[in-house]
């Protein structure tokens, strides 16, 4: 379960925001969200099912699911898709001079088979300057490892001795541990890299192959095509073909190169994905069936929605967390209530599958969707650096409309648009 995320300058608290999944001690507008919208880990550890994130364009809000991709990149390619001379990364904060030249700072904490972890690290264009991982393994947080530059002190409990010596100084220790099978190492990255996905709204090409995939593996095949249905998309079910590919059936203009080089490893298929229509005579009596291209004939909205039914099933199925860049992009705002009420629930969400998305959508802001914890704000501030905050740090009726008053620029978040009745000279 994903718990937090920091990111910034470590030496700069100012330019570090962090995110959480903890719940706040608070009590909604509608008891239901409280017995819904949360889940208990532990006495002292409740989270949230779903989370929110509004702001004004360029106030921050895709940075932060961009430094979330990074971390995982890193911490799953370090050791072994970069070279010794090559650079980080990582995108500095350029707009202090206090903090140019200073590292760049991530930290998350998860739970991972019923234990706490925090791990963390600094890097420049340059190195890792330092790294750490933390567990509680019962009541007290206990040291894994942690690194300063080249110099890593290293637990018993995290076995890998050796392999401080193999570490280079553009790599995170961690990777490195993860390659040479150290037993803790290799779960954690095992539970980053299957069970947190971080998706853009806006770039449906890779998680579309993951739903076509599922579909023609017969894998939560009725689940997505259950799901499909119930989004009111307009057609009545789908249906998946595949076709070989030959050289004749390649675009002319593709060079010939390319086409060796599509063909070389053997026979490829081809997938195409059709949705099915009722076709009615004059008398509005159901004749036959029409099949329509998904890619050439139905919207972007139903493509999208296509794309990401896949991944939506497979996390709430498996308890996982998924992350979404703008959420709203090309769906109808009662598609993604819907998709949010789908976490938002004991019943479709019996896994306690995470969701947190990207979104200008104000018809979320509900205080029957969303308690005041799951929503969060971020605004750029007069040194352009982003403020990252949750509506619960306000004092905020839970009666209150939230969509109203976000619009009206009571909790900030907003862009602040100057008067435009010059823009244009009518005398030209």
């Amino acid at each position: 379960m994903f718990i937090e995320f920091s990111v910034g300058n470590y030496r700069s608290f100012k330019e570090q925001v962090t995110f959480s999944m903890v719940a706040a001690n608070l009590v909604a507008q509608d008891k239901k969200l409280d017995e819904n919208n949360v889940f208990e880990v532990d006495d002292d550890l409740k989270l949230l099912k779903s989370a929110a994130i509004y702001g004004a364009n360029a106030s921050g809000k895709s940075n932060l699911a961009k430094a979330l991709s990074f971390m995982k990149w890193f911490m799953i390619n370090s050791s072994k898709e970069t070279q010794s001379t090559e650079k980080i990364g990582v995108e500095r904060f350029k707009l202090s001079t206090e903090t140019e030249t200073q590292p760049s700072f991530f930290e998350t904490v998860f739970l991972m088979n019923a234990k706490r972890y925090r791990y963390g690290f600094e890097v420049t264009h340059d190195k890792v300057v330092s790294e750490w991982l933390f567990y509680v393994p019962k009541s007290r947080e206990t040291k894994l490892f942690e690194r300063k530059l080249d110099n890593i002190s290293v637990s018993k409990t995290y076995k890998a001795d050796g392999i401080p010596q193999k570490t280079r100084h553009n790599a995170l220790f961690f990777s490195v541990s993860a390659q040479f099978n150290v037993e803790i190492a290799k779960k954690i990255l095992d539970w980053l890299t299957n069970r947190v996905n971080i998706v853009s709204g806006l770039d449906d090409t890779g998680y579309r192959g993951y739903t076509v995939r599922c579909l023609i593996n017969n894998q939560n095949q009725d689940e997505i095509i259950h799901l499909l249905k119930k989004l009111d998309l307009g057609f009545a079910n789908l249906k998946v073909e595949q076709s070989e590919v030959t050289v004749d059936s390649l675009p002319s203009e593709l060079p010939d190169e390319i086409k060796d080089l599509i063909l070389k490893n053997g026979r490829i298929k081809a997938t195409t994905v059709h949705t099915l229509h009722g076709k009615f005579d004059e008398k509005e009596n159901p004749v036959s069936t029409e099949m329509f291209d998904l890619d050439e004939q139905e919207s972007e909205g139903t493509q999208k929605v296509f794309a990401i039914a896949g991944p939506l099933v497979d996390t709430l199925k498996n308890g996982k967390v998924l992350i979404i860049d703008e959420f709203d992009a090309r769906i109808h705002p009662l598609i993604s209530r819907a998709i949010v009420e789908l976490f938002n629930s004991t019943e479709t969400n019996p896994s306690n599958a995470q969701l947190i998305f990207m979104t200008h959508d104000t018809n979320l802001l509900s205080n029957q969707l969303l308690r005041r914890d799951q929503i969060w704000f971020t605004e750029k501030n007069r040194y352009g650096a982003t403020d990252l905050y949750s509506l619960a740090e306000y004092k905020v009726r839970n009666d209150a409309s939230f969509e109203s008053d976000y619009i009206k620029g009571r909790y900030g978040a907003i862009p602040y648009i100057g008067n435009l009745n010059n823009l244009i000279d009518s005398h030209v």
